[in-house]
């Protein structure tokens, strides 16, 4: 009787095992049926393609007046720029110095080397005030209360200048980045899809311009001139378009040049080139094909229309340029040094005057340009006409400041524009090594920016 019973519930036992494992097993079954998205095959995934950023060309601008769009088209993608908005919420409503705006880490110290020349805020923060909620914030002088635009009428942006931009709403800074815009495309906004391609103007601010913009919806053909100068449009009509006469470059003046389809800039920058340059002939097709401000593209159309003659070559006309308005005699760059041109030599080669007083400024930041291609790194330079100086004139490094990494004064440090980002460090180390190699992995700068500060470094 008990063996029998012992029997029973040993035989109970081993079911409820049998059960147990069975439940296990058919629970193990399902679960690995379910396949896990990251077990998934590659080939199953897809991905989506980022619409690669347009490169626009940057100006002087205030980061506190800039709306998403303009993130955006500064570069940053949609979560960096939410990031950059959310952090100006977080100082205040506004960024109040470049050191501050350089703490946001949406903003990579690359980026932040490539903005900071056209950030329109202070190195470090002025000073602060005190709310009625005995709170502080920050004060800065490149926050102004944004403007409503006064639109007066219908007008054409070719011919606004920075007053005019001024008085239709835009800040000083603002109307001064859209000038270097209007510059950068040869001096005419060329029609509506261009104009909104600025990027300090904003969607909204578009918007409500577009209506009174005299300008094409896109470009059009540019205006042609006859022998005499006088211009006539060139007809789109198939059949019955206008073509240019015979011209001698050496006989157009600057409304001639207009006439041809040149902005009234860039005509002044043939005739001074013609007149400066080369001393008042082309005498080549070659020399006017040189002409910075003359494209392949413009010159093919031009050049079966150049006729030199070889009469007029050494005579100049009494248009502007010629010697009753030219003060003194041409200046010969091949004898003037590149650390000891001035910013009216530079207007004489060609260089617009901001661009000349932004080239001297940042030569005397540097302590004089010990390579010829630092040129190049001067604040909106037209690189050909850069190229043509380079090409032409001498560079003397005997004045260049030059010090060791052990005795360069701080202050010397701390201002030049290629050692004042690893300046503290630099101050730093060299106190406890005199051993510059050893100062130099500590400082672990970029290899490219080690390579221009050892341009200064005896």
């Amino acid at each position: 009787m008990n063996s029998t019973l012992q029997f029973t519930v040993s035989r109970k036992h081993l079911i409820l095992i049998l059960l147990l494992i069975l439940a296990v097993t058919v629970g193990l079954t399902v679960y690995s049926g379910r396949e896990p998205a990251e077990s998934r095959e590659p080939g199953n995934l897809t991905f989506t393609e980022v619409e690669a950023v347009k490169s626009i060309p940057l100006s002087e601008f205030d980061p506190n007046e800039l709306d998403a769009s303009q993130w955006m088209a500064l570069g940053f993608s949609d979560k960096q720029t939410a990031t950059i908005l959310k952090y100006k919420q977080v100082v205040g409503g506004a960024f109040t110095s470049k050191e501050q705006f350089k703490k946001c880490y949406a903003v990579s110290d690359s980026r932040f080397e490539e903005l900071e020349p056209y950030l329109l805020l202070p190195e470090k923060e002025k000073s602060t005030y005190r709310t009625s909620a005995y709170s502080y914030r920050h004060v800065s002088t490149f926050s102004p209360a944004k403007k409503t635009l006064s639109i007066p009428g219908k007008f054409n942006p070719d011919t606004y200048s920075q007053r005019d931009w001024e008085k239709l709403g835009f800040s000083e800074r603002q109307a001064a980045a859209i000038l270097k815009y209007r510059s950068y495309l040869g001096g005419s906004f060329i029609s509506k899809e261009k104009f909104r391609d600025c990027f300090i103007i904003s969607d909204d601010n578009y918007r409500k311009l577009e209506p009174y913009l005299i300008l094409p919806s896109t470009a059009v053909a540019a205006p042609v001139a006859n022998e005499s100068g006088k211009s006539f449009a060139r007809s789109d009509n198939k059949g019955s378009q206008a073509k240019i006469s015979v011209f001698d470059p050496n006989l157009l003046d600057v409304q001639g040049w207009i006439g041809l389809g040149f902005s009234e800039k860039q005509a002044n920058v043939i005739m001074n080139y013609r007149n400066r340059i080369l001393k008042g002939s082309f005498r080549s097709k070659g020399d006017i094909k040189n002409c910075f401000v003359i494209s392949e593209q413009k010159f093919a159309e031009l050049e079966p229309f150049i006729n030199l003659n070889p009469e007029n070559i050494g005579k100049r006309n009494g248009s502007a340029g010629s010697p009753s308005q030219i003060s003194g005699p041409a200046t010969d760059f091949s004898k003037v040094d590149i650390n000891e041109i001035t910013a009216e030599q530079l207007v004489e080669f060609g260089f617009d005057e901001r661009v000349a007083r932004n080239y001297v400024s940042f030569r005397k930041k540097l302590g004089g340009f010990a390579v010829k291609n630092q040129v190049f790194e001067s604040y909106d330079i037209d690189r050909e006409l850069a190229q043509k100086l380079i090409d032409i004139s001498p560079l003397n490094l005997s004045k260049v400041e030059r010090y060791t990494l052990i005795e360069a004064p701080e202050s010397w440090l701390k201002t030049h524009p290629y050692f004042r980002y690893s300046a503290d460090k630099i101050i730093y180390y060299r106190l406890s090594n005199s051993d510059e190699k050893k100062i130099w992995k500590l400082v672990n700068a970029k290899p490219e920016y080690q390579a221009k500060m050892k341009l200064y470094l005896k």
